[in-house]
């Protein structure tokens, strides 16, 4: 039986080439990081540490919050506290329509995207504008990211230069990079100016100082937030770390594990509003405080969302993020969808190999590869287990669980070797439809062990 991810990763499939492309750029970001690592004797000891503070911040988020909020006030900011995306998006509205702001500027935020901000400024006749150049070609094309890190990783130069062509009159068949860049640079330089507003989300928050810690690599998030004097901060309660010392390990880790660069370009902190200027920040909730609850899916909160776990993706990397219905794709998006809505989510369950190298590889220790597992063994409970698949796995249990038999079938296996082809691959065989089938040796490894063929 397929799921909507396999039949959605079949079509992505169909361009071979794109599909190609798609794989190999992400390995190469992955190979990176790897080097990265490399240059660091202590990484592995960093990753101990960013899963330990991870875990002390989850458990302490109560204090960490309250002691963030008193010394953002301290600063001068305005706090808020939203409880879901709706009471997010309407706070956001609120400061918005209080200052009559009609053009809205926002660097790229993940949040944003889980909480539907874009769609819900639109409908109250806001502009708003994605600065990040990635986000921005997609807004322009109204397509949804396909990566939390590099958002249009599935769009080539070519079909760029045509977007730009109709929306910003480039010329014709002019694909350089840095031509279609300085293009979109100077459309959004008006942008800028016209902006009554701006705001980012926060890679991580700083608890001992009250501010808020933006990464980027374009620079569009000071740019915005330096022309306006109206600045927006939000950002999902998970993103608390205790202080400055603390903040140093994820710095050194996020870049290295997300693009395999030892830091990014712009490491930017938002403390106080700028002269004359008013900043608000929006600390959120929207389903944070529940996984807490929930002790197997705990270290979920300890995802600084670098990328890592997609770009090794086995899956991800050959089946492209629109593959999955959560808007968060591979590995950690599969495990967020169903902490999300189970019931809506549970196909993506099935894109995963099980290989647990986006566990091996998390920067934070997130046990990726440990949840999706226990997922898969409540799809059951939940009414959604793939029913052929139930049929296998109990024909598999119940021939393991008889020696005799088991061993009388392994025996005679290489019979099935000599059957004709129309009847090994059929409809029935959804392994046969990709693959080759492996040939059964005469002798199984254990009766050439008995025979003293191994020793």
């Amino acid at each position: 039986m397929s799921t909507k991810h396999s039949i959605a990763a079949e079509k992505f499939l169909k361009n071979q080439k794109m599909a190609a492309w798609h794989d190999q750029t992400l390995w190469m970001v992955r190979d990176k990081r790897d080097k990265m690592s490399r240059q660091i004797p202590e990484w592995e000891r960093l990753r101990d540490m960013a899963c330990s503070i991870k875990m002390y911040s989850n458990s302490h988020l109560d204090t960490l919050l309250q002691e963030f909020e008193k010394n953002a006030l301290a600063n001068g900011a305005h706090v808020y506290w939203a409880k879901d995306a709706d009471e997010y998006c309407s706070i956001i509205y609120n400061i918005l329509k209080s200052h009559n702001v009609k053009h809205f500027i926002k660097s790229k935020s993940m949040l944003a995207e889980e909480c539907g901000l874009n769609e819900y400024l639109e409908e109250k006749n806001i502009e708003v504008t994605e600065s990040d150049l990635g986000e921005r070609i997609l807004q322009l094309m109204h397509k949804r990211p396909s990566h939390i890190v590099m958002p249009a990783i599935h769009i080539k130069k070519e079909e760029i230069g045509d977007l730009f062509r109709r929306e910003m009159g480039t010329e014709p068949k002019n694909n350089a990079q840095t031509y279609l860049t300085h293009a979109a640079r100077r459309n959004l330089r008006h942008k800028f100016i016209e902006a009554d507003a701006a705001m980012t989300g926060a890679n991580f928050a700083v608890a001992s100082t009250g501010e808020c810690i933006v990464c980027t690599n374009e620079g569009n998030a000071d740019m915005g937030t330096s022309q306006t004097k109206l600045q927006i901060t939000a950002f999902g309660l998970e993103k608390i770390v205790p202080d400055r010392a603390s903040l140093g390990v994820f710095t050194r880790l996020l870049a290295r594990s997300g693009t395999g660069q030892p830091i990014t370009s712009y490491t930017s902190h938002y403390r106080k509003p700028r002269k004359g200027g008013e900043l608000h920040i929006i600390i959120v909730d929207n389903g944070r405080s529940q996984i807490l609850s929930n002790p197997k899916h705990l270290k979920t909160l300890n995802c600084l969302r670098c990328g890592a776990c997609m770009n090794t993706c086995p899956v991800y990397r050959r089946s492209g993020g629109y593959a999955y219905t959560y808007f968060i794709p591979g590995p950690i998006g599969i495990n967020l969808g169903m902490l999300k809505a189970p019931l809506h989510y549970y196909d993506n369950i099935s894109a995963c190999s099980l290989c647990y190298s986006c566990q091996n590889i998390c920067p934070a220790k997130v046990d990726l590869a440990d949840q999706i597992y226990a997922w898969r063994q409540t799809l059951q409970s939940l009414g959604v287990a793939n029913s052929e698949k139930r049929a296998i796995s109990y024909g598999m249990a119940f021939l393991t669980k008889r020696p005799n038999l088991f061993n009388k079938v392994l025996k005679e296996a290489h019979f099935i070797n000599s059957f004709p082809r129309w009847i090994l691959y059929n409809k029935l065989n959804n392994w046969g439809k990709e693959h080759e089938m492996p040939r059964f040796a005469k002798e199984s490894f254990r009766e050439m062990w008995k025979k003293g063929k191994i020793k």
